[in-house]
């Protein structure tokens, strides 16, 4: 059964960095595109970041450019999402999809996900 683990969210204040993890339970992760997600209150559920199986192409919503980075470790079943300069415009519950295949940036076309982490950014 296919399973994936966020860990890692918190409360940080505005600047900060955080690193959330993804822990994968999946058989074909080595082919799985992997991607973040996140739903701020009161909103839909955005695309934030995505990297392909093998870990040499990534994506960035504009938002998150220049301050998020995505890594996978194809040994651990791991995706990671590097958090830096943090907003609290970046408040949300973060998510982690996988896919099989290419990567994508919409939600639909992610048939696995996490149950999601929380991300405080606030003074």
């Amino acid at each position: 059964q296919e399973r994936l683990v966020e860990s890692g969210g918190g409360l940080v204040q505005p600047g900060g960095s955080l690193r959330l993890s993804c822990a994968a339970s999946v058989p074909t992760f080595s082919r799985c595109a992997m991607a973040w997600f996140r739903r701020a209150p009161g909103k839909e559920r955005e695309f934030v970041a995505t990297v392909s199986a093998e870990g040499g192409v990534t994506y960035y919503a504009d938002s998150v450019k220049g301050r998020f980075t995505i890594s996978r470790d194809n040994a651990k079943n791991t995706v990671y999402l590097q958090m830096n300069s943090l907003k609290p415009e970046d408040t949300a519950v973060y998510y982690c999809a996988a896919r099989l295949g290419a990567t994508r940036t919409r939600e639909v076309d992610f048939a696995s996900w996490g149950q999601g982490t929380q991300v405080t950014v606030s003074s």
